[in-house]
């Protein structure tokens, strides 16, 4: 049986400009340049500017040209609608001719695969040798080691490329590989990554050997620091013993360290630039690479004069229309640009008064600061703060920092104050670099010294925060 039924409900819609306006906040620098070139390509109507001497006065038109073949024109835009309007003044976004992108050109890199491959290619290897060596090599993590499962690496090579090694054929060249610079690339594990440096370097003889043993009849011991244990094993004496540890220490734990292809290479371009001139900080949006763009006035003045023809085809009629829709996509797209680059300066000017002592006086002095803060100052939505400051990076006097750095929860003091946990974690490592070396501060203790220092703090806020850090237990921080 069919029932008619009444529903009142509230929703909230964004609009297409609006959804537009979100994605392009979200974008780094880059990240804009590569969408407004993209934009270029797609949108006729747009087109890039060099001429600073094109400004934009606000001039708002009250009437429209009618349309004689479209009576709803009440939203038409006319010419001068798009040449004098205040949404597209572009100011920074247009830059003169002479004002020249300075950039430097990056060096060449070459990565740490390519370098590996160079020297098995020089390597008097069978070919299928060769080519089991480039898998191994292209296999390598980003620390350089080879995790991977030797036969089932061989197995599909005899599978997918019809090459037959033997096992014992590529261990052989798994350990030339590891002979490569740097030595101890391609380890399986720590142990074996030391043990080929330490079998492969110009030490002295007696530490070396010394350290050989550490490395294959004691290791559970040495990594879990029980020193006592390899002194009475080894029948060493202390300063003996602590020589070989020191050798040991000097070898590269992780020989790729980050060189095997990894985005560590990656330069970080900042979204803003922070500069101290004389008493005074001055904050500008580093967007010099971004293209300025404005509105073409040939598609302009096309679309004035089929306006004015009284009498106009159909064909006529849907370039017509099809201008319109450009030109009012355009039109958004612009002032979405300058609208995301005035939400982007409030922003960063509220983090930077907000921070003002982390800017003069160094990391320490990072207050707690959350989105909420920020949000209620300039009176936008949580959202937009978020949107803002993830994946935006800002030079500074003290450093480059992602945005997302400078908001923190805090800890309260004695003195009734808030302390930034990333403070607190400044203080935690400062502990832990001046502890006693033989004899490792707990996460107990270094609580209680936090709390003489005024600062309310459970242990296992304190162990959290050194996990954070990647500093290990006590135990294991232990040395002679």
């Amino acid at each position: 049986m069919l029932s008619l039924h009444q529903k009142l409900s509230l929703q909230q819609k964004l609009s297409p400009q609006q959804i537009q306006y979100q994605k392009l906040l979200q974008l780094n620098t880059m990240a804009l340049e590569q969408r407004i070139k993209t934009e270029l390509e797609l949108n006729p109507v747009l087109e890039e500017t060099l001429d600073d001497e094109f400004e934009m006065t606000q001039e708002q038109s009250e009437d429209s040209p009618e349309d004689d073949y479209d009576s709803s024109n009440d939203d038409e835009f006319d010419i001068e609608d798009f040449m004098n309007d205040g949404d597209l003044d572009s100011d920074r976004m247009n830059k003169s001719p002479g004002e020249e992108d300075n950039r430097p050109i990056a060096p060449s890199r070459v990565s740490q695969t390519e370098k590996l491959l160079d020297q098995l290619h020089i390597l008097d290897l069978p070919e299928e040798h060769i080519v089991l060596g480039e898998v191994i090599i292209s296999s390598l993590s980003e620390d350089g080691y080879f995790r991977e499962d030797l036969s089932k690496l061989v197995e599909d090579l005899k599978l997918f490329e019809h090459i037959d090694v033997t096992i014992e054929d590529a261990e052989k060249v798994l350990k030339m590989i590891q002979l490569l610079d740097p030595v101890g690339i391609a380890a399986r594990d720590l142990q074996e990554c030391l043990l080929v440096q330490i079998r492969n370097s110009s030490f002295d003889p007696y530490y070396s050997y010394l350290a050989e043993k550490v490395l294959t009849e004691n290791y559970n011991d040495f990594v879990n620091k029980r020193f006592d244990a390899i002194q009475t094993k080894l029948d060493l004496t202390r300063e003996t013993l602590k020589s070989t540890l020191q050798l040991i220490h000097k070898l590269n734990p992780k020989p790729g360290a980050g060189a095997i292809d990894s985005d560590e290479a990656n330069q970080v371009t900042p979204d803003f630039m922070i500069e101290k001139v004389e008493d005074n900080y001055v904050i500008t949006l580093n967007d010099r690479s971004v293209p300025s763009v404005t509105i073409s006035t040939t598609y302009l003045e096309m679309l004035d004069s089929k306006k004015r023809k009284r009498k106009i085809s159909k064909r006529e009629k849907e370039t017509h229309q099809f201008l319109r829709e450009k030109f009012e996509s355009a039109k958004w797209f612009i002032a979405s640009i300058q609208q995301r680059r005035e939400t982007l300066m409030k922003i960063m000017r509220s983090i930077f008064e907000r921070q003002y002592e982390f800017f003069e006086n160094g990391p320490k002095f990072l207050k707690p600061m959350i989105y909420k803060d920020v949000a209620d100052e300039i009176m936008m939505d949580i959202s937009t703060i978020s949107r803002v400051v993830n994946g935006k990076y800002v030079q500074s006097p003290i450093g480059i920092h992602e945005l997302k750095y400078f908001f923190s929860e805090g800890l309260s003091t004695d003195g009734g104050d808030e302390v930034s946990n990333k403070h607190i974690r400044i203080l935690i490592k400062e502990i832990c670099d001046s502890e006693p070396k033989g004899k490792p501060f707990s996460d107990d203790k270094i609580a209680k010294i936090l709390v003489d220092k005024g600062i309310h703090i459970a242990r296992r806020t304190v162990a959290k925060y050194r996990e954070q850090l990647q500093i290990p237990v006590a135990r294991l921080r232990k040395e002679l």
